[in-house]
């Protein structure tokens, strides 16, 4: 008997959702199959079993929250004996296998309703076939009559965003309507996911008259004059935020660089590097690569304040901030500082790609150290972020402009500058580590130029 316990799916992540699960009582599992989605504030990540067997127990129902470490499911590896097998031994005479066979009706019962709930068909618009499902003799999971599968959080997901789920496709297994088969259908519009459906045979077409209702405002579809309703994972968003200014002390200080030669350094080589890895090539790796060297030469701000004292980091972990559905989150390029600018680059591009794709697990968002910020890719020229909890700082590259600027010999020339802000907090570092910390950057960027490999 194994006991699996919610994942903690980030360094300061503290609790999990069961956003859906994947498997359900007496079904089979594979070592390193995904049998549960959790989702936290900062990814939804699915969680593989760690050994081959049967799912016994599913102790946390679909939506819940609970911290981590709070066991979630009980799985039978494969050879062992299940409870099952040695009430059958005992025989229905015995008392202690009639009071585990009610504790056991009990948790099917709770079982069922957490698992796949059938579609009903109430609520369905006038004129359009009504789906109906009563439930199996043997106790299983009732399914709609065309097989459309639901669970609890993903219905809740769909009445957030008043899509009917009548009229969506599911992409999951069996076709089992997963989150993002939901969130596609709200970002698509009703007229899209009524087509969907209907081109796929669910449904019939909807009368003239029929409309679908409009989906309600989200943090990706503002609009003005309505409440956008806050989800779990803006909530806990909104709670680190408050958490972090009010328990760190959050002290703010920028220099000016001259990127002038790395950018020309970053154009002579971008064509062929998008070529030879199907990446493009931004001036951020570069900008990683001169942050972790200076990292090295100032380790204060690669450190942690703890009530025991201030820890230096051994390793160099850069988180980047990204803005990804709606949600802000920090995936960390692991021992950035044995990486080449290069390496960097492939790093960065897959932890964003996973990002955008929702891919993210909890490799991929802990044990950060420090954190960057390409704020510059909005328009941005000045920026004042918060830490990330348990961090010194976090560094931002602002937009490059051109403008004249006076040279040491007192010409003016036309230059490529960019603003470099960075919050940090002052009880890990004062002002005049702060300074050479940025000052060290500064002259390792202009440093750089269009020589050399990378």
């Amino acid at each position: 008997m194994t006991t699996i316990t919610m994942p903690q799916l980030g360094e300061t992540v503290t609790e999990g959702t069961v956003a859906q699960w994947l498997k359900k009582p007496g079904d089979s599992v594979e070592k390193y199959e995904a049998f549960v989605e959790v989702s936290t504030d900062k990814v939804n990540a699915e969680v593989p079993a760690p050994v081959t067997g049967v799912i016994r127990e599913l102790i946390v129902k679909e939506g819940e929250t609970v911290p981590t470490g709070t066991p979630i499911a009980i799985i039978d590896e494969v050879g062992a004996e299940t409870p099952a097998a040695s009430e059958q031994v005992a025989g229905p005479q015995s008392n202690v296998a009639a009071t585990v066979s009610t504790v056991r009706s009990d948790r099917d019962e709770a079982n069922r309703q957490a698992s796949d709930e059938p579609v009903p068909g109430a609520g369905v618009a006038a004129g359009e076939p009504s789906f109906t499902a009563a439930a199996p003799a043997n106790g299983a999971p009732a399914a709609a009559a065309n097989g459309v599968r639901v669970s609890p959080a993903v219905r809740r997901l769909a009445r957030e965003h008043s899509v009917d789920v009548m009229r969506v496709r599911g992409t999951g297994d069996h076709g089992r309507i997963t989150a993002n088969d939901i969130l596609a259908a709200a970002k698509a519009g009703p007229s899209a996911a009524v087509a969907a459906a209907v081109a796929s045979g669910a449904v019939a077409p909807p009368p003239a008259t029929a409309r679908a209702p409009a989906a309600k405002p989200s943090y990706a579809d503002a609009r003005p004059g309505e409440l956008i309703p806050l989800t779990q994972a803006r909530r806990i968003i909104a709670q680190r935020m408050v958490d972090s200014k009010r328990t760190a002390p959050h002290a703010w200080t920028m220099t000016e660089v001259d990127v002038t030669n790395v950018w020309k350094w970053r154009v002579r080589e971008r064509d062929a590097f998008e070529k030879a890895h199907g990446i493009k090539l931004t001036l951020l790796p570069f900008f990683i690569r001169a942050v972790v060297e200076s990292l090295q030469r100032f380790p204060l701000m690669n450190a942690s304040f703890t009530e025991e004292g201030i820890r230096v980091h051994r390793e160099v972990n850069v988180g980047i901030a990204i803005a990804a559905d709606g949600n802000l989150i920090v995936p960390v390029i692991r021992n950035a500082d044995e990486l080449s600018i290069t390496g960097i680059a492939l790093a960065a591009g897959a932890l964003i790609e996973k990002a955008r794709r929702g891919r993210l697990g909890a490799d991929d968002l802990a044990g950060g150290t420090f954190t960057v910020n390409n704020t510059g890719a909005n328009g941005s020229i000045l920026s004042a972020p918060i830490l990330v909890p348990g961090q010194a700082g976090i560094v931002t590259s602002e937009a490059v402009v051109k403008r004249p600027v006076v040279r040491d010999d007192d010409a003016i020339a036309i230059r490529s500058m960019m603003n470099v802000c960075m919050s940090l907090d002052h009880r890990v570092v004062d002002g005049a580590v702060a300074s050479g910390f940025l000052g060290d950057l500064k002259k390792r960027l202009e440093a750089m130029g269009p020589v050399g490999s990378l």
